[in-house]
Protein backbone atom coordinates (compact mmCIF):
# COMPACT_ATOMS: atom_id res chain seq x y z
CA UNK A 1 0.00 0.00 0.00
CA UNK A 2 1.10 3.38 -0.99
CA UNK A 3 -0.26 5.29 2.34
CA UNK A 4 -0.51 2.95 5.34
CA UNK A 5 1.23 3.51 8.95
CA UNK A 6 4.43 1.87 8.47
CA UNK A 7 4.82 3.85 4.94
CA UNK A 8 3.76 6.97 6.58
CA UNK A 9 6.74 6.35 8.94
CA UNK A 10 9.25 5.61 6.28
CA UNK A 11 8.10 8.93 4.32
CA UNK A 12 8.49 10.71 7.58
CA UNK A 13 12.07 9.78 7.58
CA UNK A 14 11.89 11.55 4.25
CA UNK A 15 10.38 14.34 5.14
CA UNK A 16 12.46 14.94 8.16
CA UNK A 17 15.70 16.05 6.11
CA UNK A 18 14.65 19.73 5.45
CA UNK A 19 13.80 19.77 9.09
CA UNK A 20 16.90 18.90 10.73
CA UNK A 21 18.65 21.18 8.17
CA UNK A 22 16.69 23.86 8.54
CA UNK A 23 17.90 23.53 12.40
CA UNK A 24 21.13 24.87 11.43
CA UNK A 25 19.71 28.00 9.61
CA UNK A 26 17.71 28.81 12.43
CA UNK A 27 19.08 32.19 13.06
CA UNK A 28 16.54 32.21 16.62
CA UNK A 29 18.52 29.13 18.37
CA UNK A 30 21.74 28.98 19.94
CA UNK A 31 24.19 26.64 18.36
CA UNK A 32 24.26 24.65 21.18
CA UNK A 33 20.37 24.38 20.81
CA UNK A 34 20.70 23.71 17.33
CA UNK A 35 22.76 20.73 17.50
CA UNK A 36 20.10 19.52 20.49
CA UNK A 37 17.26 19.48 18.09
CA UNK A 38 18.81 18.49 15.08
CA UNK A 39 19.73 15.29 17.38
CA UNK A 40 17.00 14.69 19.03
CA UNK A 41 14.91 15.18 14.96
CA UNK A 42 17.74 12.87 13.84
CA UNK A 43 17.22 9.94 16.62
CA UNK A 44 13.90 10.14 16.55
CA UNK A 45 13.07 9.97 12.92
CA UNK A 46 15.88 7.16 12.89
CA UNK A 47 13.83 4.92 15.18
CA UNK A 48 11.54 5.20 12.77
CA UNK A 49 13.11 2.98 10.68
CA UNK A 50 12.84 -0.36 13.03
CA UNK A 51 8.88 0.93 13.91
CA UNK A 52 7.96 1.14 10.61
CA UNK A 53 8.94 -2.47 9.46
CA UNK A 54 8.04 -3.64 13.35
CA UNK A 55 4.37 -2.52 12.19
CA UNK A 56 4.38 -3.59 8.69
CA UNK A 57 5.08 -7.45 10.01
CA UNK A 58 2.52 -6.55 12.85
CA UNK A 59 -0.18 -5.17 11.10
CA UNK A 60 0.70 -7.37 8.10
CA UNK A 61 0.83 -4.44 5.86
CA UNK A 62 4.45 -5.26 4.21
CA UNK A 63 4.26 -4.09 0.58
CA UNK A 64 6.50 -4.21 -2.20
CA UNK A 65 6.43 -0.12 -2.27
CA UNK A 66 6.96 -0.40 1.57
CA UNK A 67 10.31 -3.06 0.76
CA UNK A 68 11.64 -0.19 -2.24
CA UNK A 69 11.05 3.25 -0.06
CA UNK A 70 12.22 1.78 3.47
CA UNK A 71 16.23 1.03 2.38
CA UNK A 72 15.86 5.06 0.16
CA UNK A 73 14.34 6.73 3.19
CA UNK A 74 17.36 5.39 5.44
CA UNK A 75 19.95 6.48 2.59
CA UNK A 76 18.70 9.95 1.67
CA UNK A 77 18.56 10.65 5.64
CA UNK A 78 21.93 9.76 6.37
CA UNK A 79 23.42 10.96 2.99
CA UNK A 80 21.76 14.62 4.06
CA UNK A 81 23.19 14.67 7.80
CA UNK A 82 26.30 13.18 6.37
CA UNK A 83 26.58 16.14 4.54
CA UNK A 84 25.59 18.65 7.06
CA UNK A 85 28.25 17.27 9.19
CA UNK A 86 30.53 18.12 6.32
CA UNK A 87 29.55 21.59 5.66
CA UNK A 88 29.93 21.89 9.54
CA UNK A 89 33.51 20.66 9.63
CA UNK A 90 32.36 17.82 11.76
CA UNK A 91 32.91 15.08 9.53
CA UNK A 92 35.57 14.37 6.66
CA UNK A 93 34.70 14.89 3.15
CA UNK A 94 36.30 11.52 1.94
CA UNK A 95 34.07 9.78 5.15
CA UNK A 96 31.43 11.41 3.17
CA UNK A 97 32.64 10.19 -0.57
CA UNK A 98 32.83 6.74 0.97
CA UNK A 99 29.23 6.83 2.39
CA UNK A 100 27.84 8.29 -0.31
CA UNK A 101 29.89 6.82 -3.43
CA UNK A 102 29.03 3.26 -1.63
CA UNK A 103 25.04 4.03 -1.63
CA UNK A 104 24.90 4.88 -5.32
CA UNK A 105 26.84 2.24 -6.30
CA UNK A 106 24.99 -0.80 -4.39
CA UNK A 107 21.64 1.05 -5.58
CA UNK A 108 22.66 0.74 -8.92
CA UNK A 109 24.09 -2.83 -8.53
CA UNK A 110 20.87 -4.21 -6.88
CA UNK A 111 18.91 -2.55 -9.85
CA UNK A 112 20.78 -4.04 -12.27
CA UNK A 113 20.97 -7.53 -10.50
CA UNK A 114 17.08 -7.38 -10.10
CA UNK A 115 17.05 -6.64 -14.16
CA UNK A 116 18.68 -9.90 -15.22
CA UNK A 117 17.47 -11.55 -12.20
CA UNK A 118 19.70 -11.97 -9.69
CA UNK A 119 18.79 -10.13 -7.14
CA UNK A 120 19.09 -12.38 -4.27
CA UNK A 121 22.69 -12.61 -4.60
CA UNK A 122 22.78 -8.59 -3.20
CA UNK A 123 20.38 -8.85 -0.48
CA UNK A 124 21.03 -7.37 2.58
CA UNK A 125 23.20 -8.83 4.71
CA UNK A 126 24.61 -8.54 8.24
CA UNK A 127 27.60 -6.53 7.44
CA UNK A 128 25.00 -3.94 6.31
CA UNK A 129 22.84 -3.99 8.68
CA UNK A 130 25.83 -3.31 11.25
CA UNK A 131 26.98 -0.59 9.19
CA UNK A 132 23.60 1.23 9.05
CA UNK A 133 23.52 0.62 12.71
CA UNK A 134 27.36 2.16 12.95
CA UNK A 135 26.20 4.86 10.98
CA UNK A 136 22.89 5.77 13.02
CA UNK A 137 24.87 5.79 15.99
CA UNK A 138 27.61 8.37 15.08
CA UNK A 139 25.50 10.69 13.21
CA UNK A 140 23.62 12.00 16.08
CA UNK A 141 26.80 11.96 18.57
CA UNK A 142 28.20 14.10 15.87
CA UNK A 143 25.34 16.40 14.97
CA UNK A 144 24.90 17.01 19.31
CA UNK A 145 29.06 18.30 19.32
CA UNK A 146 29.32 18.12 22.70
CA UNK A 147 29.46 16.41 26.34
CA UNK A 148 26.86 13.96 27.38
CA UNK A 149 26.92 13.74 31.30
CA UNK A 150 30.18 16.08 31.53
CA UNK A 151 32.22 12.65 30.14
CA UNK A 152 31.19 11.48 26.74
CA UNK A 153 32.50 13.49 24.15
CA UNK A 154 30.56 13.04 21.49
CA UNK A 155 32.22 14.71 18.51
CA UNK A 156 35.70 12.72 19.87
CA UNK A 157 33.33 9.36 19.82
CA UNK A 158 30.97 10.22 16.56
CA UNK A 159 34.40 10.73 14.51
CA UNK A 160 35.96 7.65 15.98
CA UNK A 161 32.07 5.86 15.13
CA UNK A 162 32.02 7.69 11.11
CA UNK A 163 35.20 6.24 10.29
CA UNK A 164 34.26 3.05 11.39
CA UNK A 165 30.91 3.15 9.69
CA UNK A 166 33.41 4.15 6.65
CA UNK A 167 35.01 1.04 7.15
CA UNK A 168 31.91 -1.44 7.17
CA UNK A 169 30.69 0.98 4.34
CA UNK A 170 33.71 -0.12 2.22
CA UNK A 171 33.63 -3.62 3.62
CA UNK A 172 29.56 -4.09 2.78
CA UNK A 173 30.20 -2.64 -1.44
CA UNK A 174 33.46 -5.17 -1.42
CA UNK A 175 30.92 -8.37 0.35
CA UNK A 176 27.98 -7.12 -2.21
CA UNK A 177 29.96 -7.10 -5.53
CA UNK A 178 32.02 -10.22 -4.42
CA UNK A 179 28.51 -11.84 -4.44
CA UNK A 180 26.99 -10.39 -7.34
CA UNK A 181 30.56 -11.13 -9.68
CA UNK A 182 29.29 -14.93 -10.45
CA UNK A 183 25.94 -13.24 -11.95
CA UNK A 184 27.57 -10.96 -13.72
CA UNK A 185 30.43 -13.25 -15.17
CA UNK A 186 27.28 -15.41 -16.32
CA UNK A 187 25.57 -12.36 -17.77
CA UNK A 188 28.14 -11.18 -19.49
CA UNK A 189 29.11 -13.86 -21.84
Amino acid sequence: MFFNLPTLLTWARIAAIPLIVAVFYSAGLSVGMQNLVATVLFVLFAATDWADGYLARKLNQTSSFGAFLDPVADKFLVCACVLVLVHLDRADVFVALIIIGREIAISALREWMAMIGANKSVAVHMVGKLKTTVQMVAIPFLLYDGRVLGVIDTRLWGTVLIWVAAVLTVWSMVYYLQKALPEIRAKAR
